[in-house]
């Protein structure tokens, strides 16, 4: 590890960092500079509802300038309109896939809700057991059969759910009529709210939006930004004497407005007693009553979990005399939470998902002597593994990806349909060379084995034919071989950093994809007429990146006999939205864990290796991958960013500008994305930002969702709006999404980083984020570089105190208690 001693330029220091703040009206920017992973467990706290100046769940906030780009005057491309019309956004496609799931889940949660008429919708054993019941009201005598123990049957098929072909939705979000948001923002108006709101009010209040705004003014906190306090104001101004802090109105909305900052934070619920102690410090007088209301209202839903306490016996099975006033029996200890049905659904449609996947025996796919003869290597106890279980967690750093990668190989040369996902585009261009490398190596093996079956040999076919290409396949005249950047193992994209490339296309183009693409239908095998995806493997890479919803959509979406491997770092940061999927099947040890002993290389891997289990360790770095810049100040951070990029990592380790990421923990603050990004702006690509703040050439990060950020540049804007390249595809953003969606790339938080990897990243620590660092964020930062690592060091012991003490805040999820009531533990 080098310290870099050459603070030479001296810099004017700077007063230090903006305070943070929530902003003046709703949805204001505030300049905090904690990362997301700081959002404090109590949604009472104010730092929970800030849901803009920290790198929180979402990661994503708009960037800080106010304007979107300026039409160009020039008209452009005639042709541009049509297409942009023609081509369904990503974003739109996965918003259709979110819609669809959740109206699948609400439809099957009706029907487990109806009546069962007089038995008629009863089978198997619960018709026997009622033609029982029946026997005994009429004094006959029940089968004996009924009773019987059932031959023991350690795994069984589950059995095959009613499905039923669904239509897809529109993906196109419902225009608002320019009349509804004209009577929303004549409300705003009269109670003194920025009359910006109104589409927004509008959209999410939906038909009669004004009528319910007047009734309840506390219904514009379901706009996304509105704080309690500012909802207050609007209250008063519409209600005058009749608002009150007692009302009951309020105390529902904040109510829910708390649930979602706590979804916002990580939590899928919250326990009862945490909602009511928030409640408090929001000024709500009752807060049981409050919670009560909301439950009554439907707005909110709660839980009894029962707590396993360490050593306690397993919950016994109910009696089947049903004896309810039996003496000596246990009661054992609950938590109530409340959540919101939202994330309620997905968790239960997470947990049927993942115990139908674990009870259902896999496809016939092979002998056990094909998966045993293919288990060698480091991949050999990952392939073993999933040769006899339908659910595999597999854990390590970002070498052991080659033993996924290697069991993919395997399972397609047994004839498998094998679909891998990653989190990010540059993860999927990583795993599309990892895989291409493994078949390489398969196909190496095989010939020199066989010589004769190598390809082009000389060997015949049953025909007759020479071996060759056969027409209609891919690598024949019928279907030529395509071929991807991302396939080729190389940094795609013009500017060669992550994102570049296409889907992964390994053989057939289907193999490797983003979790989004794959959920959306933009990416992947496609889906059967039930709806299902036409896979008999599926790798979810990054798998700690996957929130209960997304978990759920790709659960509900395995054919019965189906394998799911979820591979990933458990170290790194948890995912943006809610839940930690990856974490509690983990600590459920409902299904083998596969744990990789192959450790990263080089003197960066040993560098997070060590944190990953909380020391920090000096490491040799001969060749300075390792690199400690030592700064005073916030404006000496800001200026050792920018001579790191621009000169010293260039000139010194060889590695361009472009290929150079900046991971700052914030938004705001003097040394946030926000400061870095100017700053580096005027010093790589000056410009005028004619465009919104954007000039072509401009690095940025586009979220076309929540919580997902992919890196790219800048091409051209015109009337159609801002025109990108990410990941190797064009993308128009149009003007009025710009300034939600769009922001310089640069620098980024290590919530949108993730996921990624860059030839160099410089991790900047200044002063003021010393209490935002925790152990997860400085070993997903650390863990960005390739091969060369800068550190702009300024929180003196802060930072080993952080990697040694401070570990992931917890979150509150339902998930561990629903697969207990499901899965056996593995043991």
């Amino acid at each position: 590890m080098t310290t870099d001693p050459a603070a030479a330029e001296e810099t004017e220091p700077v007063t230090g960092p903006e305070p943070g703040g929530p902003g003046a009206g709703p949805g204001a920017d505030d300049e905090g500079s904690a990362d997301g992973s700081r959002a404090p467990a109590d949604p009472g706290d104010e730092a929970a509802g800030a849901t803009d100046a920290t790198d929180t769940g979402s990661g994503e906030d708009g960037p800080s300038e106010s304007e979107g780009p300026a039409a160009d005057g020039a008209s452009g491309d005639g042709t541009a309109a049509a297409d942009t019309a023609a081509q369904l956004s990503e974003a739109e496609a996965e918003l259709a896939a979110q819609r669809e799931f959740r109206e699948r889940i609400e439809r099957r949660k009706a029907e487990k809700e109806g009546p069962v008429q007089a038995g008629a919708r009863l089978s198997g054993k619960a018709a026997d057991l009622l033609a029982a019941v029946r026997a005994v009201e009429s004094g006959g005598k029940p089968p004996a059969s009924v009773f019987a123990e059932p031959e023991p049957a350690p795994r069984r098929s589950a059995p095959e759910p009613e499905r039923r072909p669904q239509a897809m939705p529109s993906a196109t979000p419902a225009p608002v009529a320019s009349e509804a948001v004209d009577t929303v923002r004549a409300v705003l108006v009269e109670g003194g709210a920025p009359e910006a709101l109104a589409a927004q009010v509008a959209a999410a209040l939906g038909e009669g939006a004004d009528t319910q705004l007047r009734e309840d003014p506390w219904q514009l906190l379901r706009v996304a930004g509105v704080r309690p306090e500012q909802a207050d104001g609007f209250a008063r101004a519409l209600l005058g004497a009749e608002c009150g802090p007692d009302d009951e109105r309020r105390g529902r909305a904040v109510t829910v407005w708390l649930l979602e900052q706590a979804a916002l934070a990580g939590h899928t619920a919250l326990e009862a007693q945490a909602l009511h102690a928030a409640l408090a410090q929001r000024s709500v007088p009752d807060p049981d009553a409050a919670v009560q209301s909301a439950l009554a209202e439907g707005d909110a839903l709660v839980f009894q979990d029962a707590l396993d306490e360490p050593g306690a016996p397993p919950a016994p099975a109910p009696s089947e005399e049903g004896a309810e006033g039996e003496e000596g029996e246990v009661e054992r200890p609950v938590r109530v939470l409340i959540g919101l049905e939202r994330y309620a659904l997905a968790e239960e449609s997470l947990a049927d998902g993942l115990a139908r996947v674990v009870n259902s025996l896999p496809k016939e796919d092979g002998s056990a002597t094909d998966w045993e003869s293919a288990a060698t290597g480091s991949a050999a106890e990952l392939i073993r593994a999933v040769a006899g279980h339908g659910l595999v967690l597999h854990t390590g750093g970002e070498a052991s990806r080659a033993e996924p990668a290697a069991l993919a190989a395997t399972a397609r040369s047994l004839g498998l349909r094998v679909c891998a996902a990653a989190h990010t585009p540059d993860g999927r261009r990583r795993f599309a060379a990892l895989l291409a490398s493994a078949e390489g190596a398969g196909r190496g093996a095989a010939s020199a084995s066989d010589p004769s079956s190598a390809p082009g040999f000389g060997a015949e076919d049953e025909t007759g034919a020479p071996d060759g290409p056969r027409p209609g396949t891919d690598d024949g005249p019928g279907g030529p071989a395509r071929t991807h950047d991302g396939a080729a193992g190389t940094h795609g994209g013009a500017s060669g950093h992550p994102g570049g490339g296409q889907p992964g296309d390994v053989g057939t183009g289907e193999t490797v994809t983003t979790v989004a693409g794959l959920l959306a239908g933009a990416e992947g095998p496609g889906r059967d007429t039930d709806g299902m995806l036409r896979t008999d493997l599926l790798i979810v890479l990054d798998a700690p990146q996957l929130d209960v919803e997304s978990a759920a959509m790709l659960a509900e979406s395995l054919p019965d006999g189906a394998r799911l491997v979820l591979s990933g770092d458990p170290g790194v940061l948890w995912s943006a939205g809610p839940g930690r999927v990856f974490a509690d099947l983990l600590a459920a040890r409902a299904c083998p864990q596969v744990a990789s002993r192959t450790p990263d290389p080089g003197p960066i891997g040993e560098l997070v290796s060590g944190i990953g289990i909380g020391e920090l360790n000096q490491v040799a770095a001969p060749g300075k991958e390792v690199v400690i810049v030592p700064v005073r100040d916030a404006g000496e951070a800001v200026h050792r960013t920018v001579q790191l990029i621009a000169d010293s990592v260039p000139r010194a380790i060889g590695i361009p500008a472009e290929q150079t990421q900046v991971i700052t923990p914030g938004h705001g603050g003097a040394v946030g994305t926000r400061a870095l990004n100017t700053a580096l702006k005027e010093r790589l690509n000056p410009g005028p930002g004619r465009f919104g703040g954007f000039d072509p050439g401009d690095r940025i990060a586009y979220s076309p969702a929540p919580g997902r950020t992919v890196p790219g540049h800048v091409v051209k804007a015109d009337a159609d709006g801002l025109h990108l390249e990410c990941a190797g595809a064009p993308v128009v953003v149009p003007k009025e999404r710009v300034e939600q969606t769009v922001r310089h790339g640069w620098a980024l938080t290590a919530h949108q980083a993730v996921g990624a990897r860059w030839p160099a990243a410089v991790v900047v620590l200044p002063g003021d984020a010393a209490q935002a660092l925790t152990r997860p964020w400085i070993y997903t930062a650390f863990g960005r570089a390739e091969q060369h690592l800068s550190v702009v060091h300024g929180v003196d012991q802060a930072l080993p105190r952080a990697v040694a003490e401070v570990a992931a805040k917890p979150r509150t999820t339902r998930l561990p208690a629903l697969l207990r009531a499901q899965v056996p533990a593995a043991g």
